[in-house]
């Protein structure tokens, strides 16, 4: 791969990760686009890597609300009358949240790099799950803010965040979604969604290198993975800051109604034959 490719899928990982429309999904129809094979294992894994990227942008981004919620977890840990306090509560909440994608995508690991990483499973996702984001988007209450978010919650957040390991349904379009449905307001389910994303793409990614370190060097090349993830870094950091300001006064209508259009895209060029599926 050529330093211009990855400074473009860096930058597309980047904008992606964060917003709704599945950063995977996009990656997979522009490394087909490329001539790339998606499925190989030297893409899947820089896939996986450059996404460490944005995971660096979250931390930074929110470095005081992780320094906090850290602080609270190892105080409570350590000592019974700080149990009581609201960020205890809530750093095991993201930790809860934070279990079944890891669970869910060590069992099913070759299915996910291989058979769901197909343009017909991307396209199809980006449709059928816009169907979901529509519906908790318009049926939101809305009543519930970040001081309120329990175990319960992030554990069910957590669960459905599951289904994003299917390229196209998007990882914070399906925390976002069980957000919302759970009465949690927008910004309260783009910033758990954020907290959330942390642990499970540092553990993808960190994967990826120990498993598929020689594949990488053989075939995509360390400079220009390296290249993406920091690019990736760059154009996320700014995505997260765009994107808390754009959800305290808008819905996610244009994020569902770009979905839908890219998804009926996809289709229509692997139905026609322009585009390989795989």
């Amino acid at each position: 791969m050529n330093i211009l490719e990855a400074v473009f899928l860096g930058a597309v990982e980047g904008l992606t990760e964060f917003l709704p429309i599945s950063s995977t999904g996009h990656l997979t129809i522009l490394e087909s686009l490329l001539g790339y094979s998606p499925d190989d294992p030297d893409i899947t894994a820089f896939t996986a890597i450059i996404q460490v990227g944005a995971v660096l942008a979250t931390l930074i981004y929110f470095r005081s609300d992780f320094a906090r919620l850290i602080g609270a977890w190892l105080r409570g840990v350590t000592r019974p009358e700080y149990r009581d306090d609201v960020d205890y509560r809530q750093a095991w909440a993201v930790i809860l949240g934070a279990i079944p994608i890891g669970v869910v995508g060590l069992l099913f690991k070759d299915h996910i790099e291989t058979t769901l990483r197909t343009l017909w499973f991307v396209g199809s996702a980006l449709i059928l799950w816009s169907g979901v984001m529509y519906f908790a988007d318009r049926t939101a209450t809305q009543i519930r803010n970040e001081k309120d978010v329990t175990w319960k919650d992030t554990l069910i957040i957590g669960l459905v965040q599951c289904l994003a390991l299917i390229p196209g349904v998007s990882r914070s379009g399906a925390t976002m979604s069980a957000g919302l449905l759970r009465g949690l307001d927008r910004v309260t389910v783009t910033k758990l969604s954020f907290f959330l994303s942390v642990p499970a793409l540092a553990a993808a990614g960190t994967l990826q290198v120990v498993d598929e370190y020689d594949a990488i060097s053989r075939g995509v090349g360390w400079p220009a993975t390296l290249t993406a993830t920091a690019v990736s870094f760059v154009v996320a950091y700014v995505a997260v800051a765009w994107l808390l300001k754009f959800v305290a006064k808008h819905s996610y209508t244009v994020f569902i109604v770009y979905r839908v259009i890219l998804g009926v895209i996809v289709l229509a060029l692997v139905a026609t034959g322009t585009v390989a599926a795989s």
